[in-house]
């Protein structure tokens, strides 16, 4: 009797341009894939050569170039950086070619959720009180504050709210107070001040810092009232004085917090931020396209979605200039691309230093490969703006914010851009939170999901056994629905959020 014929590991060819495969089973050396025998094993979510690459030649996948070999590839050879290497290439933008008219649901057809409508119309999905600090210095008195607040048990008196939450940083002082790094720091502050899944925000700071509260005051026309109170460690008295002071500002705004209730509105006013974060081979096949799908159905609700992390479309940009709505849009994506070129050279760093080991050991070779991948999150439908760091999003649709491709700067940035939601996938498995924005997790594989099934949401490795993007899709869309109408994702079952607010530091520390 015969033994039974193990079944041929599964691969997948993104498109008929491909000269490479990628494994969604490891392979082994002998077995044969696509026709072709693998020379070496190849792990699982890297990629086997099913042509010849000769030395110099681009290694396609998604039928884009993600590298060039560094030596002869021959078929069946494993793809990895020990033959591949990365160098600029041209890259046809084709500004706004195609751009198109987007049909956007009437408002008596688009989805709904449960949200809080704020007096200036916008909607949260969140409501907390949160405690802002303008400098590392009055961090600690910033957290004793929301740490005296938990240990009285007030919170409890007060079901409509989530929580008071401390936001600190490490930044604030010793930077140039005219420059560009004061400014990101400004629009952050204000744009969590201002985000709508506040209630209420205390600020505090030490009093003799670089970043002076009254001088950010005055830049927003903000004035002391019942949901909006500052102070500062030196003008208070101490320690003791300004935890006590913090404490009774807090005590004053949770009863007027409270009185906010949850009522249906449509999805239009959902901003979700896009996140990818330890990202693996499948990234760009299963997770990201998935996101991507329920990108485009958010849009046809008249939603907004924000894509980000430039240095992870580095290479992919040309994608996104042909989606841009107008050329101005596009060449300002050009522009942001041009910046974080000269950024890294005088850092004396390269855009290939991303990805991350971890990424490669997932299967990313090159940065081109990640965000090829990464820009799939970003659906199909026609980008309406291209915004910097932090700054408020005013247009509706799929728009790009400039930012690191680090997960919590990234974040921190969409969310003072005015996210209320936020999809994160995540190939290696990622622990992350963002208040006070509730985080989805997005697992990229089965196997990860399964590991960590504490921390993510919704498992996209099923696509690899035969679910449908556009399904997918649909689960994503409707988890971000039920997660901005209050349900809890799993990093606000873990209580991830608190130490996750890291505003993007730019220039010299003095």
């Amino acid at each position: 009797m015969n033994a039974p014929v193990a079944p041929a590991p599964r691969t997948v060819r993104l498109s008929d341009a491909d000269n490479v495969v990628v494994a969604v089973d490891p392979i082994a050396q002998g077995n044969v894939v696509h026709g072709v025998e693998a020379r070496a094993r190849v792990p699982r979510g890297h990629k086997m050569a099913t042509a010849k690459i000769a030395k110099g030649a681009p290694v396609l996948k998604f039928g884009q170039i993600i590298g060039f070999a560094s030596s002869d590839i021959l078929p069946g050879d494993w793809v990895h950086e020990h033959n591949v290497e990365m160098h600029a290439f041209d890259r046809d933008y084709r500004f706004a070619e195609d751009a198109r008219e987007e049909e956007i649901l009437p408002v008596d057809l688009q989805a709904t959720f449960e949200g809080f409508r704020r007096a200036n119309g916008k909607v949260g999905t969140r409501n907390y009180i949160g405690i802002l600090t303008s400098v590392n210095c009055s961090a600690s008195v910033a957290r004793f504050m929301a740490q005296e607040i938990e240990r009285s048990g007030i919170l409890a008196d007060f079901p409509n709210i989530d929580g008071v939450i401390p936001l600190v940083h490490g930044g604030g002082c010793a930077l140039d107070i005219k420059g560009e790094g004061y400014e990101i720091l400004k629009r952050t502050q204000w744009g969590y001040a201002t985000n709508p899944n506040m209630a209420g925000v205390v600020m505090v700071g030490l009093g003799c810092e670089g970043f002076q509260i009254g001088r950010w005051k005055e830049a927003y026309g903000v004035a002391e009232s019942d949901t909006f109170r500052t102070m500062t460690i030196q003008e208070v008295g101490g320690t003791k004085k300004t935890v006590a002071a913090g404490v009774e500002a807090i005590k004053t705004m949770l009863p007027i917090a409270n009185r906010a209730k949850r009522e249906t509105v449509p999805a239009s006013e959902i901003m979700l931020a896009l996140q990818c974060g330890g990202s693996d081979g499948y990234s760009g096949i299963t997770a990201n396209p998935a996101l991507g799908a329920a990108v485009d159905l958010l849009v046809k609700h008249g939603g907004t979605a924000v894509l980000s992390e430039t240095p992870e479309i580095y290479g992919a940009e040309h994608l996104l200039t042909r989606r841009a709505a107008t050329r101005e849009i596009g060449e300002k994506l050009v522009g942001m691309i041009e910046w974080w070129e000269d950024y890294t050279a005088r850092n004396k760093m390269e855009m290939n230093n991303n990805p991350s080991p971890g990424n490669k050991a997932g299967g990313l070779t090159t940065i081109l490969e990640k965000s090829l991948g990464a820009a799939a999150k970003g659906g199909t439908r026609t980008m309406t703006g291209v915004f910097h760091y932090a700054e408020p999003v005013t247009a509706k649709g799929f728009v790009y914010m400039d930012t690191p491709g680090y997960d919590p700067v990234a974040a921190t940035g969409q969310v003072a851009g005015g996210c209320n939601v936020l999809a994160f996938t995540t190939g290696r498995g990622s622990a992350y939170g963002c208040k006070p924005t509730p985080s989805i997790k997005l697992a990229t594989n089965s196997e990860i999901y399964r590991r960590m099934i504490d921390d993510m949401d919704i498992d996209c490795g099923t696509i690899l056994d035969g679910v449908s993007i556009e399904e997918k899709g649909k689960e994503i869309f409707d988890t971000v629905l039920r997660v901005a109408s209050g349900e809890h994702s799993k990093s606000e079952q873990l209580g991830y959020g608190d130490a996750e607010f890291v505003p993007w530091t730019v220039g010299a520390t003095m």
